[in-house]
C-alpha cells in the first residue's frame, strides 16, 4: 500500500494547503463556471482535484474535465481513466494528440506541437484552466502562484496543488479512499507517455536520460505556428 511504503503520517488536523485547494477551487468555479477546464492526466493530483471539485459542487461540477491521449498512454494510466469516470461519474472530453500522419517517434514529437495543439482545442472558449502543478515538484514549478495569468492564452490559470506536498497528496488520498494511478506504487512520482516515463522521484523519471523537464503545456511560446495565427487572427 503506498501510504505504508512512504510513512504516510496519521490523520491530523488539515494544514493550510487544504483551504487553499479548497478556496482556490471555489474561486474557479464561481468565478468562470462551465467556462474553466481542468487538464486530467490522472496522476495523484487529479485524484485529489477532482474529488474536490465534486465535493465544494454536492456531488456536480460546471468545469469541463479534458485530457490529452498522445496514444501511447501506459495501460495503467488507460485503467485509472475508466475508475476515475466510475467513481467521480463524470464525463472526461478526449484531445487527440496521435500524429497519423507521422508514427510518434519521441518525446520532441509528441511532446511539443503535437501535444500543445491538443491543449489549445482544449482551451478555446475558455476564461481558465486548473491545473496539477505544485511548488515541490520541481525547479520550473518552484514559482508558481495559486492563481496565475496565462499571458499567453489570455485566460487564468489556477493551480490550487501549487502548496500541497507529497505527503499531503497520499493523506488525502488515503483517508478518502480515492482512486489513483496504481504505477504510483511502483516508484513513478510522475507519470507521462509509456515510451518516455521510467520510475523516479519527483519529475526525474520524466524523459529520463534527457535535458527535458517540461512537456510543453506549461511553457511559453511552443504552440504550433497554424494554432498561433489562427487564435492571433481571430
Amino acid at each position: 500500500m503506498r501510504g505504508l511504503e512512504h510513512n504516510t503520517p496519521p490523520a491530523q488536523a488539515a494544514p493550510p494547503s487544504t483551504q487553499t485547494l479548497t478556496d482556490t477551487l471555489r474561486e474557479a468555479v464561481e468565478r468562470h463556471g462551465e467556462r474553466v477546464v481542468l487538464l486530467c492526466s490522472f496522476q495523484k493530483e487529479e485524484s485529489v482535484l477532482l474529488d474536490e471539485l465534486l465535493r465544494i459542487g454536492d456531488g456536480h461540477t460546471p468545469v469541463k474535465i479534458v485530457t490529452i491521449d498522445t496514444g501511447v498512454l501506459f495501460p495503467e494510466t488507460l485503467a485509472t481513466w475508466r475508475q476515475f469516470e466510475e467513481r467521480f461519474g463524470v464525463k472526461i472530453e478526449v484531445q487527440d494528440a496521435t500524429r497519423a500522419e507521422k508514427p510518434w517517434g519521441g518525446p520532441e514529437d509528441c511532446c511539443s506541437v503535437a501535444k500543445v495543439a491538443a491543449l489549445e482545442r482544449s482551451l478555446e472558449g475558455a476564461e481558465a484552466w486548473i491545473t496539477g502543478i505544485r511548488r515541490e515538484q520541481g525547479p520550473t514549478r518552484e514559482a508558481t502562484e495559486l492563481i496565475e495569468t496565462d499571458e499567453q492564452r489570455g485566460i487564468q490559470k489556477y493551480n490550487p496543488l501549487t502548496l500541497w506536498s507529497e505527503k499531503d497528496l497520499w493523506r488525502r488520498i488515503h483517508e478518502r479512499g480515492l482512486p489513483y494511478n496504481p504505477l504510483h506504487d511502483q516508484g513513478y512520482a510522475s507519470i507521462g507517455c509509456a515510451p518516455c516515463t521510467l520510475p523516479g522521484s519527483g519529475r526525474e523519471g520524466r524523459w529520463a536520460g534527457s535535458d527535458k523537464t517540461e512537456c510543453g503545456l506549461h511553457v511559453e511560446d511552443l504552440r504550433a505556428p497554424s494554432v498561433v495565427s489562427g487564435r492571433d487572427a481571430a
